[in-house]
């Protein structure tokens, strides 16, 4: 019996999937009664039932999957293979979906879920996850598997933020078009998973170590519409990088103990290790004594009106980023304006970014402000620099 939402192939009479959890009974869109899988008709009321149908043009990974990512995955198949891996699991669907298409012609549906699914999986591959399945009405993706990254988490949380926030626009445009209500819900989980192999056309197979998959798709059958929940496996790995708000214990099946649930709310000032490290209390910071003088002389030439560039060049994990902190956290620039932005490996898709990042901070823009208030911050910022 396969899931129609990971495409597992249960054993028969099992009423919940093997693999990913979720319940394999259809629910009738008129009565709300489950109905075993492969029936036609509602038994209780009599409704026909039609199930999601897949979008049939992204059933295979290497079709949807951006040809830089391709390439990567491709390029070093033979070293990922066989490796344990640290994996944050996102699962995605939208919801309601059976009461939604019920009585929409094929064609009507895929064209209300084709860009449901093309918007969650932009934002997945923007943070270079990797989407392992495409189930009729969702998706399923990893982060750090096949490709390593140490902050897997704080990516799919980002895409997460990201996917919810593309699904409203798109909601807006189907509330106008078609007249219903486009909402999503997402799970995310972090564990270990093993990657067995991986195949020409991107398909990858690996075997979940406890219940890494799992606690993902609880998470996302827990979510109401525009939510998105994590377990707090996934909280430690980004705790400072985005605010969330407590959900408390929550029993969930298949687990003996009950689990704290977190809503995913934004993403959080800092964004950076060393920002987030800040925020729990930095060690004592000690030596570095004549690169703090070298800085320490551009300072004194920058507080006389000469404009200097200081380049801080290093190893990984030398300190560069400390010493930057402890010269912006000085007494000696005590009253500056001071202005950051950085670069990270899954914004290189993104034109000037730094630059843009720059500006927003600047104009103490939020991803929160809508049109209008970024136009009076913009406009109200421009005019202390000339009121022309």
């Amino acid at each position: 019996m396969r899931c129609p939402h990971c495409g597992f192939e249960n054993r028969e009479a099992v009423r919940f999937c093997e693999d990913c959890g979720r319940g394999l009974d259809q629910v009738c869109p008129a009565c709300a009664a489950a109905v075993p899988p492969g029936r036609k008709f509602c038994g209780s009321c009599g409704q026909a039932l039609q199930p999601v149908r897949p979008v049939a043009r992204t059933t295979s990974p290497d079709a949807y999957t951006p040809k830089h990512l391709a390439e990567k995955i491709l390029t070093s198949k033979s070293a990922l293979e066989g490796e344990r891996k640290q994996v944050t699991v996102l699962f995605a669907d939208l919801k309601g979906s059976m009461e939604l298409l019920a009585d929409r012609d094929p064609e009507e549906a895929r064209k209300l879920l084709d860009p449901v699914l093309e918007r969650m999986m932009e934002a997945v591959h923007r943070y270079e996850g990797m989407v392992n399945q495409v189930m009729g009405d969702g998706i399923m993706a990893l982060f750090g598997a096949p490709l390593a990254h140490e902050d897997h988490a704080v990516r799919a949380c980002y895409a997460a933020l990201d996917m919810q926030a593309a699904i409203r626009r798109y909601a807006e445009e189907a509330r106008r078009a078609h007249g219903v209500p486009i909402e999503i819900r997402v799970g995310l989980n972090s564990g270990e998973v093993v990657v067995r192999a991986i195949g020409s056309d991107l398909h990858m197979d690996y075997t979940a170590v406890g219940q890494t998959t799992h606690l993902a798709a609880r998470m996302e059958q827990l979510a109401t519409g525009g939510r998105s929940l994590l377990t707090a496996d996934t909280l430690r790995l980004v705790e400072g990088y985005v605010e969330v708000k407590p959900l408390g214990p929550v029993r969930v099946k298949g687990v003996d103990a009950p689990i704290d649930v977190y809503d995913l709310v934004r993403a959080g000032p800092r964004r950076s290790r060393l920002h987030a490290g800040a925020a729990r209390g930095l060690t004592r910071f000690v030596g570095r004594e004549r690169e703090l003088e070298q800085i320490r002389e551009s300072l004194g030439r920058a507080a006389s009106g000469h404009g200097q560039v200081v380049a801080v060049v290093g190893e990984p994990g030398v300190g560069k980023s400390r010493l930057v902190w402890e010269v912006t956290h000085s007494h000696r620039i005590h009253g500056w304006l001071i202005l950051q932005a950085g670069s990270v490996s899954y914004g290189r898709a993104t034109p000037y970014l730094p630059v843009i990042d720059l500006l927003k901070r600047y104009f103490q823009i939020e991803d929160r402000n809508g049109h209008r208030t970024i136009r009076e911050k913009v406009t109200s910022k421009l005019l202390t620099l000339d009121k022309a």
